[in-house]
């Protein structure tokens, strides 16, 4: 075989020689699993040693006939073996040994004791070349001398079969099925031995490198081949296989070139998605044959704000950076791990051999902890940090295609959170089959004509202080032709990420002031406040929107109030704060809804122009048994009167919660100790039978004076 156990066949070994020179790695026992590494190579050594103490004759003899031409081969292959040949770059395997080539073709001509003396000096000069420890050139000799050994094993078998007077050509099918036989025996205890040291799947670790492997060593078997053969003839023959040697050389730098490119990437040096698909495969496949038992993950790592860098310093700075950040990923993994770059400023990381999750979880912890130092290029520190999402075979899938887009998902809600490390979880997931086929139906209920089952209901909001009704919250209801009733909060976490969320508002705006200028026959003028997504104020087309909807409809701005939840407004104030501004200065309404459950800093609530701020539900839920929900809502209205804005409370469901938030001063309240949410039409009955203090009759019984200013808004939340 072209190759000792310096080959590494075992990917992860072979694509993070940045993170530990691969020769410092197979010159050592491994970390885990040594006994049974040791054990191995104990067993082929002393196979091997048996062989050779033992002076078996038969078919293991050799002739007597040392000629001019085995003393060059033999030189040669001294010579040869002391300069091997190296890969170009980042070293993919080890070095291609020509010694073969000669020790083959000695066994040919001279048989076994022959060949195994020149093939044991060749090893001890290539081990004292390449600084191998001693075990290892023992391993080295043994396992050539289990190869040799078969070959010439195989070759008696044939020269028992072939008659005596055969023809020299027929012992050409003898020649070939030996080196098959040395290069089989060679190959299999050289890759039982790279997986025993770097672990792993066991296929891949045969499977990976076969190809390249078979080209070079095969190459130099079948030479030897025609090398003894033409040796027997005349001993000048021999000078004359350097050329075609020289040939193999060169096959085999293109042959290693050629993985190279196809497995590296070309600026770190580490593996690319091609090698982290064919990896995750191999490793699934494993586990599934061992019967579902263990775990591995997959880790796909993102750094932060990394645009900043090409953009100040130079796209030539980055691909800098890149590197580092690449030899620090490989450092701060375990061995036998997989780190590759899948493009840009992302990674990945195959760890196998979990117990738990929390072993992903501490990698990744341990790698985002390694990226905290600066990086210096050119004398400047540069202070990087990552996300990182986990995705866990088989819990969170069992093909690589899943697996990555479970990670991704993890990743992005890891950058958003600003956790800096998340597992996947169904709930973070926008890309799930159900949430995909929501959006692709939503996107057909916006527009069918009748609305696709998509409605709106309403549910009355009353002055606490007086039992006025002073407006009502209009609540999104949608009744899927196959699900069936959609939860509101599912609806809207489906479309929002995506550009439905904007035909949705605009659905909703149509629909509301349609129904305002509905109701303003009826001597009511009411004012609706529609819940927006930050993504409707990255523009002013929504000013453009409302503006022509009023218009159509005969409705003044300031019976319409957009409401903008707390989280979506911390999520880019500046942005929105432009759109926010030109409709205010139309006149339509503000709200910030949800209050208390974002982060909004005094300094956006005061450059904000709001008119309302509403309690969210948690807190007006749990404020009669919880201390500190009650103090919240106490500091939110004190924080909302002191600011001039109007506070209503949402969830309200029994007087005990009522009665607090009169003694607290709230002015508005809603929830179901008042009233469930109801269509449109349902609404005015209820106006016209309600003992709701201050609830005006309507629907053809006899009115008074017009409701005050009745709030009519959407929400994604229900009560």
């Amino acid at each position: 075989m072209a190759a000792d156990t310096s080959r590494t066949v075992r990917i992860p070994a072979e694509t993070q020689s940045i993170m530990v020179p691969a020769e410092t790695l197979r010159n050592s026992a491994p970390a885990e699993g040594a006994g049974r590494f040791a054990s191995y190579v104990a067993v082929v050594i002393a196979v091997a040693a048996t062989l050779i103490f033992l002076h078996p004759a038969g078919p293991l003899a050799g002739s007597a006939n040392i000629g001019v031409e085995v003393w060059l081969m033999a030189a040669l292959a001294l010579l040869a073996d002391a300069w091997p040949w190296m890969p170009p770059g980042r070293r993919l395997s080890s070095a291609v040994f020509p010694s073969i080539c000669f020790t083959f073709a000695i066994l040919i001509d001279s048989g076994l004791p022959a060949a195994l003396v020149v093939q044991t000096a060749a090893v001890i000069v290539s081990s004292i070349r390449m600084k191998h420890r001693p075990w290892r050139a023992l391993f080295n000799i043994a396992q050539y001398t289990l190869a040799l050994t078969a070959a010439q094993l195989v070759i008696h078998a044939g020269s028992m079969i072939l008659p005596v007077d055969a023809p020299t050509g027929a012992y050409v099918v003898v020649f070939v099925a030996a080196a098959l036989t040395w290069f089989a025996l060679k190959y299999t205890t050289t890759s039982i031995a790279v997986w025993l040291r770097f672990g792993g799947p066991f296929w891949s670790t045969i499977r990976v490198p076969f190809v390249s492997e078979a080209l070079t060593t095969g190459s130099l078997l079948l030479l030897g081949t025609v090398l003894a053969e033409a040796a027997t003839a005349s001993p000048l023959y021999v000078p004359l296989a350097v050329v075609p040697l020289l040939a193999v050389q060169r096959l085999s730098v293109l042959s290693m070139q050629q993985s190279r490119l196809a497995r590296l990437d070309p600026l770190t040096g580490l593996a690319n998605r091609k090698v982290l698909i064919s990896e995750v495969g191999s490793i699934a496949a494993d586990y599934a044959r061992s019967g579902g038992r263990g775990s591995f993950a997959l880790l796909l790592l993102d750094l932060d704000r990394f645009k900043h860098v090409n953009d100040a310093l130079g796209h030539a700075v980055g691909d800098r950076l890149l590197v580092a950040v690449a030899d620090r990923l490989a450092k701060g993994v375990r061995e036998g791990d997989l780190v590759a770059r899948l493009g840009g400023d992302e990674f990945a990381i195959i760890a196998g051999r979990l117990t738990g999750p929390q072993d992903a979880v501490h990698l990744a912890a341990r790698v985002t902890a390694a990226l905290q130092r600066p990086i210096s290029l050119d004398g400047l520190p540069l202070d990087i940090s990552a996300s990182v999402g986990i995705a866990l075979y088989p819990e969170h899938g069992t093909d690589f295609a899943t697996l990555m887009r479970h990670a991704d998902v993890a990743m992005y809600d890891a950058k958003h959170r600003g956790d800096g490390v998340a597992i996947y979880a169904a709930e973070s997931d926008h890309n799930s089959p159900r949430r995909l086929s929501l959006v692709a139906d939503l996107r057909q209920a916006l527009e069918s004509p009748d609305g696709g089952g998509l409605t709106i209901y309403y549910q009355p909001q009353v002055e606490i202080a007086t039992g006025e009704v002073v407006g009502v919250e209009a609540l999104l209801r949608w009744s899927h032709p196959h699900y069936g009733p959609i939860d509101p909060e599912e609806l809207i976490k489906a479309a929002e990420p995506s550009s439905v969320m904007r035909q949705l508002t605009r659905w909703v705006l149509e629909h509301v002031i349609e129904q305002l200028a509905i109701w303003r026959p009826m001597a009511l003028r009411l004012r609706c406040a529609v819940n927006v997504s930050v993504r409707d104020l990255h523009t002013d087309d929504i000013v453009e929107h409302v503006t022509a909807l009023l218009r159509t409809h005969g409705v003044t701005a300031d019976q319409l109030q957009l409401e903008i939840t707390e989280e979506g407004l911390m999520a880019d104030p500046n942005r929105v704060l432009v759109t926010l501004g030109l409709l205010d200065r139309l006149g339509v309404a503000i709200a910030l809804d949800d209050f208390g459950t974002g982060y909004s800093s005094m300094q956006h609530l005061r450059r904000m122009p709001l008119a309302e701020v509403k309690i969210d539900r948690t807190f007006v839920f749990g404020m009669r048994t919880d201390p500190d929900d009650a103090a919240i809502v106490r500091s939110i209205i004190d924080l909302a009167g002191a600011l001039g804005l109007r506070v209503v409370a949402e969830g309200v469901e029994d007087e005990p919660t009522w009665r607090l938030l009169h003694e607290c001063g709230c002015e508005v309240a809603q929830g179901w100790f008042y009233a469930r949410p109801m269509p449109a039409d349902e609404l005015i009955g209820w106006l016209g039978r309600t003992t709701v203090p201050g609830a005006r009759r309507l629907a053809g019984l006899p009115v008074g004076r017009s409701a005050a200013d009745l709030t009519a808004s959407w929400t994604s939340e229900d009560a």
